[in-house]
């Protein structure tokens, strides 16, 4: 289930599931669901640390989702189990001990993101644990003043945009953060998308993620010879 290891699969991923849909007009269906677990936690070493959400969004007729709570991986996980298409579902192995409220029997919008924290100074949009970690600087934050709203976006394909447009009609400040290298990334396409739109926002918008010149260390120790550039995350901060 490791998602550093879906590349061995790429062929069925890539190449199979997402067409046959097409290739036969409509009538073939693939009501596939596929589980991943990912992320940097555990000390398993770079080979077993990849969150792997954003590699398969540039393939239509595939849909990409992800859970950043007990909540949302019993409501997202129903709503891709009920979908008629193929569906990559990633959850993040740092929040298999989470307890949290689960409402029974709930289904997820498709397509929706979800806002897990109000606020009216700036917009935090994260997926898997950092989802919980945006939260947890939120409260944070509210200590010094500042009202942060967070979305969990948990649909990545598609992105639920137009949660995203109206929580920074109220903030003006976007703040990606990612467990993952940010270029070709769903935040990069977040920001990309919002800036062909021409929105203005009171600050440019940032993201915070890994380095794109170091991969994820087993321990702290590999990785402080290597300092993170500014903006981006020290790569064992993941490892806790």
């Amino acid at each position: 289930m490791f998602s550093d290891f879906l590349p061995t699969a790429a062929d069925a991923i890539v190449n199979e599931v997402p067409k046959f849909r097409y290739m036969s007009g409509g009538q073939c269906e693939v009501p596939l669901t596929i589980r991943s677990i990912g992320g940097g936690t555990g000390r398993f070493g770079t080979q077993h640390s990849a969150t792997g959400e954003s590699w398969f969004l540039q393939l239509p007729g595939l849909y990409v989702c992800t859970a950043g709570s007990p909540g949302a991986a019993y409501e997202v996980l129903r709503a891709a189990i009920r979908n008629r298409n193929p569906v990559l579902f990633f959850e993040h192995k740092g929040l298999y001990g989470r307890e949290g409220p689960v409402r029974r029997g709930s289904i997820a919008e498709f397509g929706k993101a979800e806002i897990v924290r109000e606020g009216s100074d700036v917009t935090i949009l994260s997926t898997l644990l950092m989802a919980e970690r945006s939260l947890a600087a939120a409260r944070e934050l509210s200590e010094e003043g500042l009202d942060v709203e967070v979305i969990d976006m948990r649909w990545l394909r598609p992105l639920d945009l137009d949660t995203v447009r109206a929580s920074l009609d109220k903030t003006g400040r976007l703040l990606v953060v990612e467990e993952q290298v940010h270029a070709a990334s769903w935040g990069a396409t977040v920001i990309s998308r919002l800036t062909m739109e021409g929105r203005e926002l009171a600050r440019p918008p940032q993201a915070l993620s890994l380095s794109d010149e170091l991969l994820i260390p087993y321990s702290q120790a590999e990785a402080e010879p290597f300092a993170p550039k500014k903006g981006k995350f020290a790569p064992w901060q993941f490892l806790a």
